[in-house]
């Protein structure tokens, strides 16, 4: 994918496009047929020794081409719009239906049979849109394959299955979004299944509403085949997804689905039903006792706290008696939709997919009241926790509520190197200080950091039905214990706690935020992974004691006499972590240091950069005072003559501190970007 401000939409010019289509292609070149070695088919020979199947007409300006898949045109005037390519052999025959221009191609998804035509579609300019988390697999093609693993391999996702050579992408498709063409407008669908980026398109054709759904479903109970359906060894994991889509297109109620395979079918609703049944049937035998996403249901806790909480992180809904709602994350929909939407990100570019929880927004709807959800407050900045705030901010006008450390890394997450951070900026609408109380509707609340799992982290309490609730994160949950390891008199578990250095921890993290969690006596945790729990002081007591003994290990292994020079690695760093820039462009960069020292510290730092680029000053000198944030600036400069064939560089500082030298303890990364 390319890099974050080179984001194209559906009105894409094909100006623009040609602009965009550098993969070793010249726009002045374009009408012509590539060569072999520059990704083009050299002629139409294959194409005219495919089947000599014609145009099939389904409705009065939509058509059907059986090739490699079914390529399906749709007509407005004599501009056409291409559902899928295949093999490109539809080129040859729009005039059938009129049509003298195509505007444009749109994917379902990135398999071949889909696409490996593409190269004739960009010899004639015509511009190609896919799904927004499968671009890499089109116009990254070619890194893909020199870095798929083939030997040891334990990923079983058909992604072989994926073009060989790069095609220029002139736009995605992002999920929840509108396409729109002439008078026609699709809603762009996510339906992982047949892949993890897989998109349906959903709108109105002549009349009817029409599902082109790729290869999500093939004919009425049947699909394409099953390999497709495993991404990961031994597992059913895409078995789920594609219940998961089935089930949410089926709630969309088309009267016409067009699949990629087998022919377009009317009254879809029973064909998709006896689909999804024959697929749960087969998940609960091969993997029994494993839940199916599209079975996650809410909880209700209390009259005022509902709880999803198998949604991956567990979705916290406070609803006040007006019906509005505040809610405490909002992540992936379930652990299997977030190790497959994690493990089926393929540049650095890309980031995890989102869909909508299965029954989450509408139960809450239906049987509990909710009419509006105002407010979204993140229990800490993982993108298991947040990565559904962007669609509430979209789709429901939800406002973004935060603690304030977690402000920047929410809107510029390039700027760090921090473990699960999101990478799409989210526009923060409040922030609350650290002992901060507010007022929302008929509830007070209390904000106070919460640091421990991550140093960007907050805990929230309220008084809500009788009860007084902790809102904790990923701090501490309840372990079950050993018969006979705990007084008889208690409950069998203990609150243990979550430990990453990468999420920046220091050796009184779980200490300061055990004693906050005390000092406000809640009588409920509600943690951000499962179902919220009673508490007692003698529980809390008992994980602080641990706590202190945590930090007295970290002391008493970690050979520096402050021992939080070796918990967190981003003690000096450079920010931000992901720059962007052009060839010959000046950019800011500016090296972080916290100072865990009981004395000042003197830092000098010199930038390692490529050769042929410039950086001022050639030494930076840092001084930080006890226990506290410095900083310094440097001023990058990217050399005008870049090889853009390396578009993406680490940059390292070299880092002297109180004499000691360090060596390049600090890097980042610079995207070079064409435009």
């Amino acid at each position: 994918m390319k890099g974050p401000d080179e984001t194209t939409h559906g009105d894409l010019t094909r100006r623009d496009f040609i602009k965009t289509a550098g993969t070793g292609l010249l726009a002045s070149r374009l009408d012509a047929p590539l060569p072999a070695s520059e990704g083009a088919v050299p002629s139409d020979s294959v194409a005219q020794q495919a089947p000599g199947s014609r145009l099939q007409r389904i409705s009065p300006n939509l058509y059907l081409l059986h090739d490699t898949c079914n390529v399906y045109l749709l007509k407005n005037g004599d501009h056409g719009l291409l559902i899928d390519f295949g093999s490109g052999r539809i080129l040859n025959l729009a005039a059938e239906a009129g049509v003298t221009t195509i505007d444009g191609v749109l994917h379902t998804h990135h398999h071949r049979d889909q696409c490996q035509g593409d190269a004739k579609a960009v010899a004639q300019r015509i511009p190609i849109r896919v799904p927004a988390h499968e671009r890499y697999l089109f116009d990254e093609a070619e890194n893909f394959w020199r870095n798929r693993r083939v030997i040891d391999n334990y990923n079983a996702r058909n992604d072989f299955f994926t073009l060989s050579q790069n095609v220029p992408v002139a736009g995605v498709l992002r999920d929840y979004e509108e396409f729109k063409w002439g008078p026609y407008r699709f809603l762009i669908f996510p339906t992982p299944g047949h892949t993890p980026g897989s998109i349906s398109l959903v709108g109105q054709v002549d009349g009817k509403k029409v599902a082109f759904t790729g290869d999500l479903i093939h004919s009425p109970g049947r699909v394409v085949n099953l390999f497709d359906l495993q991404y990961g060894y031994l597992s059913s994991d895409g078995v789920d997804c594609a219940i998961y889509s089935l089930a949410k297109l089926r709630e969309l109620a088309p009267e016409l689905v067009c699949p990629s395979h087998g022919e377009p079918f009317g009254s879809p609703e029973a064909g998709i039903t006896d689909l999804i049944q024959k697929l749960r049937s087969w998940f609960e035998s091969y993997s029994p006792g494993a839940s199916l996403t599209i079975d996650n249901h809410t909880f209700a806790v209390s009259p005022h706290l509902v709880c999803a909480y198998r949604d991956t992180s567990t979705v916290y809904a406070l609803i006040s008696n007006s019906g509005k709602a505040l809610f405490v994350d909002y992540g992936s929909a379930s652990l299997n939709f977030l190790n497959v939407f994690n493990a089926a990100v393929g540049s650095v570019y890309d980031q995890m997919r989102f869909v909508e929880h299965a029954n989450t927004i509408r139960e809450l709807q239906s049987r509990h009241g909710m009419k509006a959800i105002d407010v979204a407050m993140p229990s800490h900045m993982h993108d298991d926790h947040l990565n559904g705030f962007p669609y509430l901010a979209q789709n429901y006008d939800t406002k973004i509520w935060c603690y304030e450390n977690m402000v920047d890394i929410l809107q510029n997450p390039r700027g760090y190197n921090l473990g699960c951070t999101f990478g799409e900026p989210i526009k923060v609408d409040r922030s609350f200080r650290n002992g901060e109380s507010f007022k929302w509707e008929e509830f007070e609340f209390t904000v106070c950091h919460n640091p421990g799992h991550t140093e960007f982290q907050m805990a929230m309490f309220v008084e809500m039905d009788g009860a007084r609730v902790a809102f904790t994160g990923d701090n501490f949950f309840p372990f079950p214990l050993p018969s006979g390891s705990w007084p008889h008199d208690s409950p069998a578990y203990q609150i243990r706690h979550n430990l990453c250095y990468r999420n920046w921890v220091e050796s009184d993290s779980h200490i300061n935020s055990v004693r906050t969690i005390i000092d406000h006596e809640p009588t409920m945790i509600a943690p951000a992974h499962g179902k919220p729990f009673l508490s007692s002081q003698q529980e809390l007591q008992d994980l602080k004691q641990r706590m202190e003994k945590q930090k007295e290990y970290f002391t008493s292994v970690i050979a520096d006499e402050d021992c939080n020079f070796g918990l967190n690695p981003s003690w000096v760093r450079l920010y931000p972590y992901q720059l962007t820039a052009k060839p010959g462009s000046t950019a800011a960069l500016e090296l972080r240091v916290r100072n865990y020292r009981s004395k000042p510290m003197r830092l000098e730092a010199s930038l390692i950069v490529p050769m042929g680029w410039a950086v001022k000053p050639g030494k930076l000198t840092v001084e930080v005072a006890p226990h506290s944030d410095g900083a310094g600036n440097f001023t990058l400069v990217v050399a005008e003559n870049w090889d853009l064939s390396r578009p993406r560089v680490a940059i390292t500082a070299d880092i002297i501190a109180d004499g000691s030298y360090l060596g390049e303890i600090a890097e980042g990364v610079v995207d070079v970007l064409a435009r």
